[in-house]
């Protein structure tokens, strides 16, 4: 008894300490408060949690900021000619919102942010391999990106974010900070790769064997084997540049004796490549969410975890599908072209075992739900452009046209953003400790889906019908209506003395133009309307064989009307 009476007091003054809760089971520390909540605590914080957050704010910037030059293109387009801003202002904003989209927004979107955040929390760690190298990378990023966005008090950049030579090396001096800028930001992708393959294949903790990783993990892991051997490849091209532009060496520009095609296989050696470090942890997260709220284990685990590593290993030989009209071998294309169709087999290896996954499951329709099924439809889509576009014959047609603009799109934005809305919505009582609204939630998914579609849709058919992309004009106006006022008048420019000139109405002979202004024949000039009659087809004969096509009833009574006017 003497031994109880003892312990009493101390429990309650633990229990009191401790917010209730008995000894040993008071709750960690929130990272949002502690160690402290200044500016300069988080500045110098080595916390991955924290880290991942201000990622994520920063990428959350670079996409609003991509978001509203993309509302200026399309406010620009959406007359034709000018309507908000000049050529020039409109080849530099397309152009920086290329840039900031990619390299600032889309390739740390999901690695950078949640991938930061979400790690070592699944790996059972306490934090990543190298936690100041994490927080260097961040501020790395940060120094990317301003140097790339110095070179906007340098002229801009009007080059699209692919810096084709030998135009970047012709333009303004803008080019050299952005190029220099994304050089910068590529050591912040490659030191985030090293850091989390370091931290996956070093502290695991114990029974977290590689058949048992979350496979957000295993599309972690696959996008940091891509940033580490593909990121140097983008670094050096942009040194070359840099090099060719300010010593004058002959790497890329014809006239000192450069090969311009060289500068695109090694922009696109990268650049295919890192569309798979935009869309493979879109892939991780979209089978968290097919898993969770399809209250299954996803189908065909293994199947799943390994397509997201031969995904990663297939992007590094497709790169020339971006070529086919460059001039390369016939031999190559066609090898480009095979692989192209091969990688689309891993991709449809997660689509079906997803599918499959809800089919043997109990679907629950939540907010992330609602975007993992978005993306299902929309990325397939996007997939499915992508193998049309790596067939010969169809890019030879679909090559810089509208086509391209929709399905980089529906993969990009369809794909990735839309994932990663889901993982945020999925992950935010993680993350904050607070529920958000389900309604609204809901309302914000479906406007998402319908808004995205009823943009880059109807891109597909104006670029199968020829429309070409980063135009500044516009879509080609509708020719108006054949007149004989227009016929008689000459094309602007062209010689008058005795040649035929343009299209001029039968029986107006070419020295009438030079007599002065065209005058109408006496018939036009009474019955302007039969004159343009003439010139419309009565009837339509099929070809030799067929049976002829009986007019219509409007046919008919425009033939009524033509000769009353006769």
């Amino acid at each position: 008894m003497a031994t109880l009476t003892k312990t009493q007091p101390r429990t309650a003054t633990a229990s009191r300490e401790t917010g209730g809760y008995p000894d040993g089971h008071a709750p960690v520390h929130n990272y949002l408060r502690e160690p402290a909540r200044t500016i300069w605590s988080w500045m110098t914080t080595v916390d991955h949690k924290r880290i991942g957050l201000m990622y994520l704010v920063s990428v959350s910037a670079a996409f609003a900021a991509g978001g509203i030059l993309a509302l200026l293109v399309r406010l620009e387009l959406f007359t034709v000619g000018e309507t908000i801003m000049g050529p020039d202002a409109y080849n530099q904003v397309f152009t920086l919102h290329g840039i900031v989209m990619v390299f600032l927004f889309i390739v740390p979107s999901i690695p950078a942010s949640l991938g930061n955040f979400l790690l070592p929390i699944m790996i059972g760690a306490k934090d990543v391999a190298f936690p100041k190298l994490n927080l260097a990378s961040f501020y790395i990023y940060g120094i990317g990106a301003i140097i790339a966005l110095t070179g906007l008090l340098f002229g801009g950049v009007d080059t699209g974010w692919t810096f084709y030579t030998p135009y970047s090396k012709e333009t303004v001096d803008g080019v050299l900070f952005m190029g220099l800028g994304v050089f910068v930001m590529g050591f912040s992708s490659i030191l985030t790769g090293l850091n989390f393959i370091v931290t996956i294949h070093k502290m695991r903790a114990p029974g977290m064997t590689w058949n048992r990783m979350p496979l957000f993990l295993w599309s972690i892991y696959a996008t940091s084997i891509v940033q580490i051997l593909a990121t140097p490849v983008i670094g050096i091209t942009m040194v070359l540049l840099f090099l060719e532009r300010v010593l004058q060496i002959g790497i890329f520009d014809p006239a000192l004796g450069g090969d311009p095609v060289l500068f695109q296989h090694f922009f696109w050696f990268y650049s295919h490549p890192a569309v798979y470090i935009m869309i493979l942890p879109a892939f991780g997260v979209i089978s968290e969410l097919m898993g969770t709220f399809s209250r299954q284990r996803v189908y065909g685990y293994r199947a799943v975890a390994l397509s997201s590593v031969a995904i990663a290993l297939l992007g590094f030989l497709v790169w020339g599908h971006h070529m086919f009209t460059s001039g390369q071998s016939p031999v190559s294309s066609v090898i480009f072209s095979l692989i192209t169709f091969l990688i689309g087999i891993p991709s449809g290896i997660k689509i079906f075992n997803w599918v499959w996954t809800m089919y043997k499951g109990s679907v629950w329709l939540q907010t992330p739900m609602l975007y993992a099924l978005s993306f299902l439809f929309l990325f397939t889509i996007g997939g499915v452009t992508g193998i049309m576009v790596g067939a010969l014959a169809a890019d030879i047609h679909l090559h810089d046209t509208y086509f391209v603009v929709a399905h980089f799109h529906y993969v990009m934005m369809g794909g990735t953003v839309v994932a990663m809305l889901g993982g945020l919505h999925y992950w935010w009582p993680k993350m904050t400790g607070r529920l958000y609204n389900e309604t609204i939630g809901k309302v914000s998914a479906l406007l998402v889906f319908l808004g995205f579609n009823m943009t880059f849709l109807i891109q597909f058919i104006m670029g199968s019908q020829g429309m070409p992309r980063r135009g500044f004009l516009g879509p080609r106006p509708r020719p108006p209506a054949r007149s004989v006022q227009r016929d008689l008048v000459p094309p602007q420019g062209q010689a008058l003395a005795g040649q035929p000139v343009g299209r001029r109405h039968p029986g107006v002979d070419a020295r009438d133009h030079a007599a002065g202004p065209p005058q109408l024949p006496p018939h036009a000039a009474r019955h302007p309307r039969s004159v343009r009659l003439q010139r419309r087809p009565l009837r339509r004969w099929r070809r030799a064989g067929r049976r002829h096509r009986r007019p219509g009833p409007g046919r008919d009574r425009r033939r009524s009307a033509d000769r009353a006017l006769r």
